[in-house]
Order: C-alpha cells, then sequence, then structure tokens
C-alpha cells in the first residue's frame, strides 16, 4: 500500500524484544543506526524505553513522510533491518503514523517556581 507524501510529522514506535543471543551486537548496531538517523535531514528525535519484563520502545519522529521514507529505505538502515529478524529480535511490531495534532507543556517558563 502507498502512503500519500503529505508535510505532517512522522511518528514510529518500534516495539521489541530481543533474544538473549542477539543482545550483545545489537547494542552496537542501534548506536550506529541511532548516529545514522540523527545525520539525516528531516530526523527530529529518538527515545527508547526498555521495560521491566524487557520490552524495548523506541520511539522517532520525522519532519514530514519524505524524510522517514529516506531513513526506511537508507542501505545501511535496510541491511540492519535484516540483521533483526535474523539475529537480534525476538519479536518486534512497527507502527507508523502522522502526527495531525500536538500540544505540550513544561514547567520551565510557567512562572512556577520548579526547585
Amino acid at each position: 500500500m502507498t502512503t500519500p507524501e503529505t508535510s505532517e510529522e512522522i511518528l514510529t514506535v518500534f516495539r521489541s524484544r530481543l533474544r538473549a543471543s542477539g543482545a550483545s551486537a545489537y547494542g552496537d548496531v542501534a548506536g550506529e543506526m541511532l548516529e545514522l538517523a540523527r545525520s539525516m535531514a528531516g530526523f527530529l528525535d529518538a527515545k527508547t524505553f526498555v521495560a521491566d519484563d524487557h520490552e524495548r520502545v523506541t520511539i522517532v519522529r520525522f519532519r514530514d513522510r519524505q524524510s522517514h521514507n529516506a531513513w526506511r529505505d537508507h542501505p545501511r538502515h535496510r541491511i540492519a533491518q535484516g540483521r533483526g529478524i535474523t539475529e537480534f529480535y525476538s519479536e518486534y511490531q512497527l507502527h507508523v503514523a502522522s502526527i495531525t495534532s500536538s500540544s505540550a507543556w513544561s514547567l520551565e517558563g510557567s512562572g512556577e517556581d520548579n526547585e
């Protein structure tokens, strides 16, 4: 299925669990991929969280669909994706969405004390 190009921000949520046998090599590859993603036009940010049950969740934001697709299709990223299936992950889920609405608030700058 083809997704139309839009100017909306793109959010990727990648949920995964590592195989015991792939955990050590995964860290190096994940670091390389984050460095590569940060170097790409349109990259906004990425964060990874690990739950108590060892599920990993990575959230990545790109400025637009074109930037996201360039990352998705980058040759080094494609190689890492293949290694993920053959070496690193016992399971994963990938969700990609267009952000149609967003809001934020921060105590900093709100005029309240934030000790």
